[in-house]
């Protein structure tokens, strides 16, 4: 007798081969058998008549490290067909800790600053009572709707080896030796593997770069090496933002080959316009091959609008010498931007050539959200109507709502429409072999921007509305590819014998829902979610843990470890 039988669904297994009509039958968590089930007993039955049956998606790139402790759903990701995530990139983990309390209140003000987490919410929601990357995992593993996996981040070893001395110098021999120990204790847990940046965007609260970007290259290089010692490990690096130079290739392929795993970078933003540009950056992937080791992109498949804040300045301290201006505390901050002067100097600073040029034509940006009384008036509209009706240049008028909202305006690109060539330059570079779907960011940039919905707008766009790809090849570059990156056993496809992470889609309907802010974070601070149409049923481990677009009680999510649930990844 089966758990569940899903009946008569098109089989769409996550190997790109054709699709075809069978039964699939759950059972102890496993898939138990596909074909003719009509004649066996199950305890639970689902109609998959005219849908899909497919793999569970996996997002290999998540900041949800923090919400494990407040949302056991890991909401929204598995409204929208995610059955496993991958965690602790871009260097910023919770884990490990030590026994001094400034270390982990440093790690919560450094993730409110990079990725967007509300700090009340990390104050509040995350109990910070581990001091080991054993003790990290043990404290969620059970508790969960989906599978998740973690890296070890290179800020958080810094931070716990060097203090405050992180953000100041490079790491000494004997520093460098301890966080290599702490990482092996790390992969030794279960840890994916070893992530860090050197993204210019990535400062903390203090005016400083964040940890890693003080960082030697030996260290990160010697780092990775550690990696090595242990099955079935990757790497993940922001190598810079913008152009790559020959120093970010070098790096990342040092890193890869020392470590003799695969190194993913993120992120590639796919348009027909940059898809030149993104074929440059592939060539890192070619460098590495050709020096032995194995680089590759990480992209995000869908255009998404993105939701600034003067208040957080994540983003915007990216513009020429604006990282004084918005590390600044928020009164000094005010003041800057009620002082014409100093607008004008930012303002000029802003225009300058460079790679983020465009995110200061302030008269194409939107207002999305205010909060003073007087600035309702400006919500939905752009900053160049604004600035016209009342006589201003753009970035003034921007200003004085700011300062009005006491900073935190929301405001940024209208929402993009991508055209059928956007959508086939995309196709391109999924296809290509050096690029892998998968930079949801999900459980970050909480007021900035929500691409945790992208497997839903890739089905919804590029396969149900336009017929530009086939379900079978875009169920395939959103699981069996993920599966075969991370080395992760026996998932990615629909196969007896293998884990039961199942989706059941309904073609017809497939997309992602509009964005809406809810207010359900620790201490009732807000967030961007979105729902998707057409994920009727979802499985994890062989328990059906969305049903109908709603969650249901179980939480038969496994913490996945490194040998244990992941092989090793060759190097070809």
């Amino acid at each position: 007798m089966f758990d569940t039988i899903i009946n008569g669904g098109d089989i769409v297994d996550g190997t790109g081969t054709p699709r075809y009509r069978a039964d699939l039958g759950l059972q102890g968590g496993r898939i138990a058998a596909i074909g003719d089930l009509s004649a066996a007993e199950a305890a639970n039955t689902v109609d998959a008549t005219g849908k899909a049956v497919c793999p569970g998606f996996i997002d290999v790139h998540t900041h949800l490290d923090a919400q494990v402790f407040w949302d056991t759903t890991l909401s929204p990701s598995p409204l929208h067909g995610v059955t496993s995530v991958i965690g602790g990139n871009c260097g910023f983990t919770i884990a490990p800790l030590t026994d001094d309390p400034a270390d982990g209140e440093y790690l919560m003000q450094m993730l409110a600053r990079v990725e967007g987490m509300p700090l009340e919410s990390l104050q509040t929601g995350v109990p910070w009572n581990w001091r080991s990357t054993a003790e990290y995992f043990d404290a969620f593993d059970g508790t969960l709707s989906i599978n998740t996996a973690f890296k070890v981040g290179h800020s958080a070893l810094r931070r716990v080896v060097m203090g405050p001395e992180c953000v100041k110098r490079e790491a000494t021999p004997e520093e460098l030796a301890q966080m290599q120990d702490l990482l092996r204790a790390g992969l030794e847990a279960g840890a994916l593997g070893f992530s860090s940046s050197y993204a210019r965007t990535h400062n903390d609260p203090f005016g400083n770069m964040v940890p890693s970007r003080y960082a030697s290259r030996e260290e990160l290089v010697e780092l990775a090496r550690v990696c090595s010692e242990f099955e079935g490990t990757s790497l993940e690096l922001i190598p810079c933002v913008g152009p790559f130079d020959d120093a970010a290739t070098n790096l990342m392929t040092d890193m890869s080959v020392a470590a003799q795993t695969q190194l993913n970078w993120n992120v590639m933003t796919v348009m027909a316009g940059n898809l030149d540009e993104c074929y440059g950056k592939l060539e890192a992937s070619d460098y590495a091959k050709a020096n032995g080791g194995k680089v590759v992109a990480l992209t995000i498949p869908m255009a998404f609008s993105v939701r600034l804040s003067m208040a957080g300045g994540f983003v915007l301290d990216a513009l020429p010498d604006w990282e004084g201006a918005m590390l600044a505390p928020p009164a000094e901050k005010m003041a800057l931007l009620s002082d014409q002067a100093e607008r004008d100097r930012l303002d000029e600073l802003a225009q300058q050539p460079g790679p983020l040029k465009g995110l200061a034509d302030w008269s194409t940006k939107i207002i999305f959200d205010t909060f003073a009384p007087e600035n309702q008036q400006y919500r939905n509209r752009t900053v160049g109507q604004i600035a016209e009706d009342e006589g201003k240049k753009p970035f003034d008028a921007l200003c004085d709502i700011v300062v009005a909202d006491e900073l935190k305006t929301s405001f940024g690109t209208p929402p993009p429409v991508s055209s059928d060539e956007d959508w086939k330059a995309r196709m391109e570079i999924w296809r290509d072999g050096r690029a892998v779907i998968g930079a949801s960011d999900a459980g970050a940039h909480l007021d900035l921007f929500m691409t945790a919905n992208y497997a839903t707008s890739m089905l919804g766009q590029c396969m149900r509305k336009r017929g530009l790809i086939s379900m079978e090849e875009a169920v395939h570059l959103m699981t069996d590819v993920q599966a075969q990156l991370y080395g992760l056993k026996e998932r990615g496809q629909l196969q007896e014998g293998w884990h039961g992470d199942v989706v059941v889609i309904d073609e017809a309907r497939v997309g992602a829902k509009p964005l809406t802010v809810v207010a359900d974070l620790p201490a009732g601070a807000p967030r961007l979610y979105g729902e998707a149409d057409g994920i009727d049923h979802v499985f994890c481990n062989g328990e059906e843990i969305v049903r109908d677009g709603q969650f249901t009680d179980a939480r038969p999510g496994k913490h996945l470890r490194s040998g244990t649930d992941t092989e090793r990844v060759g190097l070809s």
